[in-house]
C-alpha cells in the first residue's frame, strides 16, 4: 500500500479542513511548493493536491500554482477540486498532472464520466467519493465539497460505472482531519463489494498502525494530510509506505492562523 501525502490549497495556502467544515480552517505557513519538496525527500511517489475553492464553487482559482507545481515536481501529482468538464480534465492532463480526480461530477453526471474514462483511460482519471456513515446505514455521498448531502449511497454512485473504473478515493468525512483513526469497517466493506477497484482511503489517519491496519484490508493507498504536515508519524515508520523512502527529512509545517 501506497502512502500518498495530501494537499489542500485555497486561496493559494495550504490549509486544512476540520470535518470538510470551511469554518473551521488551520493555515499552514510552508510553501505549498516546499511542502511537496518536503514529500519529495521523505520518499513519496504520489502527492495528492486539492484545490479547495474549486471543490466548493468551481472557480478553480488555485490552477495555475497547481500547473506549476505538475511542471515543475519529479512527483506524480494526482489533482482534484472543481473538474467537472472534460476541458477541465485535458486542461491538467496537458499541465503534467498525472491523474485528475473527479468528485461532484462522478455523482451528479456519471454518464459524462463514463465517456471521459473512455477517452482519458480508467489510469489517468480517479473518483473520488466523500461519505457519511450513520449507524447502521450504508454510507451516503456528499457533494459539492461537502455541502449537499447526496440522495445516493456508496454502492449506488459506484453502481453505474461497472469495471470501467479503476481508482475511487473513498473519504469518512467525519473522520477528515480529526486524527480518530480511519473507518476500517467501511474500507472493508468496499473492498468486499468491488475488489477490482484500486481504492484509497481518507480520513482520519493518525499513526502507523493505522497505515498497517488499512493495508491489511488490501487498499491500494492511504491519502494523509494532517498526520503527515503536522508530523505525528516518525519518519521511519513512514519507510515501509513511501517507496522511493532513502533518508530523513525534516521540514516542520507551522500551523497559522
Amino acid at each position: 500500500m501506497l502512502l500518498i501525502p495530501a494537499i489542500d490549497i485555497k486561496d493559494g495556502r495550504c490549509v486544512r479542513l476540520y470535518q470538510g467544515a470551511f469554518d473551521r480552517e488551520t493555515a499552514y505557513a510552508t510553501p505549498v511548493q516546499a511542502l511537496l519538496e518536503r514529500y519529495r525527500a521523505l520518499g513519496a511517489r504520489w502527492v495528492h493536491v486539492v484545490d479547495l475553492d474549486g471543490a466548493r464553487d468551481g472557480r478553480r482559482a488555485n490552477h495555475r500554482l497547481i500547473a506549476a507545481l505538475a511542471a515543475n515536481s519529479a512527483l506524480s501529482l494526482q489533482v482534484g477540486g472543481g473538474v467537472r468538464s472534460a476541458a477541465a480534465v485535458e486542461e491538467l492532463l496537458d499541465a503534467g498532472v498525472s491523474r485528475v480526480v473527479i468528485g461532484s461530477a462522478a455523482v451528479h453526471h456519471p454518464e459524462e464520466v463514463l465517456c471521459w474514462l473512455q477517452r482519458f483511460g480508467p489510469e489517468r482519471l480517479c473518483v473520488a467519493l466523500d461519505v457519511r456513515v450513520a449507524p447502521h446505514q450504508d454510507p451516503r455521498v456528499y457533494t459539492d465539497g461537502w455541502t449537499r448531502a447526496g440522495e445516493r449511497t456508496l454502492w449506488e454512485a459506484l453502481a453505474p460505472y461497472g469495471a470501467t473504473l479503476r481508482h475511487v478515493l473513498c473519504t469518512d468525512i467525519d473522520r477528515d482531519g480529526t486524527l480518530t483513526g480511519p473507518n476500517l469497517e467501511l474500507y472493508v466493506s468496499a473492498r468486499a463489494r468491488f475488489p477490482e477497484i484500486a481504492w484509497q482511503a481518507s480520513g482520519g489517519v493518525r499513526d502507523a498502525r493505522d497505515l498497517q491496519a488499512l493495508a491489511g484490508i488490501g487498499l491500494a493507498a492511504a491519502v494523509s494530510g494532517k498526520a503527515l504536515l503536522e508530523e505525528h508519524i516518525q519518519v521511519e515508520e513512514l519507510r515501509r509506505f513511501l517507496p522511493d523512502a532513502s533518508f530523513p527529512a525534516s521540514t516542520s509545517a507551522t500551523a497559522g492562523s
